[in-house]
């Protein structure tokens, strides 16, 4: 938990063997919110945190017990959001997701346009202008299209239930060669489309299948257990808001069990496009009645050697990852593959009549 986890107000999920159970915590207790609502998509929408049963402090809750933050809502991404994996993006297309490739790529690309991605705005004449030169060179990217053309790149991340919590396995599909985890801050919003706190977000990314075609995004982001969030949702209060979004700073550690260590930061001070703005790229039309969560980007994008020179880096088996930023928390996961990590077997209707039984479904 943040140093300040005290003062702030939280909503998680915890299973204490009877199902999914909402829960907040206030003034370090953690409170059963079931009498108040079944969900937390629900707590939410009615936006009433006091009530509940206290359980106890939280330094006694048995970690085991903690769940994924969020249930019944959407799950959202914003890809393409900083001018770094912006770059990664191009290379991966380029080198079309063979990472042998990348380093050559990574080099020509830089030296054409990496001062000048960085400084644009999206969506101004200035990006106009950019596009149009790098069209005159050849070098035009659906990527680069989404990271300074008018519209951002929004993608479902996972479906409703998927998502794995704190300390849960994470996966990558047992076929690629090329990965990373994605470290980002995670937007939580309600059905009227209105930021009601943040988290933080692992967006596992398959680097080797995007890189082949961007129309396999879906097999590069969607797969077994490959997201995760947590641990709490901090709610906005008169202590912590979008500016502390906007402000915050997110450090990376992945440990592998080869020894191998390697840090990363990204700062949403540096993102392209303000977090209230891709949110409302994400709403677009729709409308999303149980709430929706949206990962805002990254600017990690990790290219340390790994194995052997110009291989950079990709996950194995065992690697333990930790993501925290100063007002969230700490989010911690170990990488296994989708194949081997626990079946999604827990779906809406699973949900729905595990409710039913609790007597938690009564108007």
């Amino acid at each position: 938990m943040p140093a300040d986890w005290q003062d702030g107000l939280f909503v998680g999920r915890i299973d204490q063997g009877e199902g999914p159970t909402p829960v907040v915590v206030r003034h370090g207790i953690v409170h059963d919110m079931t009498p108040v609502a079944p969900t937390v998509s629900a707590l939410i929408a009615g936006g009433h945190f006091d009530g509940g049963s206290a359980i106890g402090p939280l330094e006694a809750l048995d970690a085991a017990t903690l769940l994924s933050p969020i249930d019944l809502q959407c799950v959202k991404a914003a890809g393409v959001t900083f001018a770094v994996s912006a770059l990664e993006r191009v290379i991966e297309e380029q080198a079309r997701g063979d990472h042998a490739r990348a380093g050559a790529v990574r080099g020509r690309l830089e030296a054409a346009l990496g001062g000048g991605i960085r400084s644009v705005v999206p969506g101004t004449a200035e990006a106009a202008a950019l596009k149009a030169a790098l069209i005159e060179q050849g070098m035009w990217s659906q990527y680069l299209e989404v990271a300074i053309g008018p519209d951002a790149e929004i993608f479902t991340k996972a479906p409703v239930l998927a998502t794995m919590g704190w300390n849960a396995p994470v996966g990558i599909r047992s076929d690629s060669t090329w990965n990373n985890p994605e470290p980002e801050v995670v937007l939580v919003a309600d059905a009227q489309g209105r930021i009601v706190g943040a988290t933080l977000g692992n967006d596992v990314n398959l680097r080797d299948f995007e890189g082949r075609s961007a129309l396999l995004l879906g097999k590069a982001k969607d797969n077994n257990a490959s997201c995760s969030l947590g641990p709490f949702v901090r709610l906005f209060d008169d202590g912590y808001g979008i500016d502390d979004v906007r402000r915050a700073d997110v450090r990376m550690t992945i440990e592998g069990a080869d020894g191998y260590v390697l840090e990363g930061a990204s700062t949403m001070r540096e993102i392209s496009r303000d977090p209230e703005e891709l949110l409302r790229q994400a709403l677009s039309e729709h409308h999303y009645p149980d709430g929706l969560v949206l990962f805002c980007g990254t600017l990690f994008a990790p290219t340390q050697d790994r194995d052997e020179a110009g291989r950079g880096f990709t996950h194995k088996v065992g690697d333990t990852v930790t993501i925290a930023s100063e007002r969230l928390g700490t989010l911690v996961n170990t990488v296994t593959t989708s194949r081997d990590a626990p079946a999604w077997s827990f779906g809406i209707g699973d949900l729905m009549r595990n409710l039913a039984r609790r007597g938690l479904l009564a108007a």
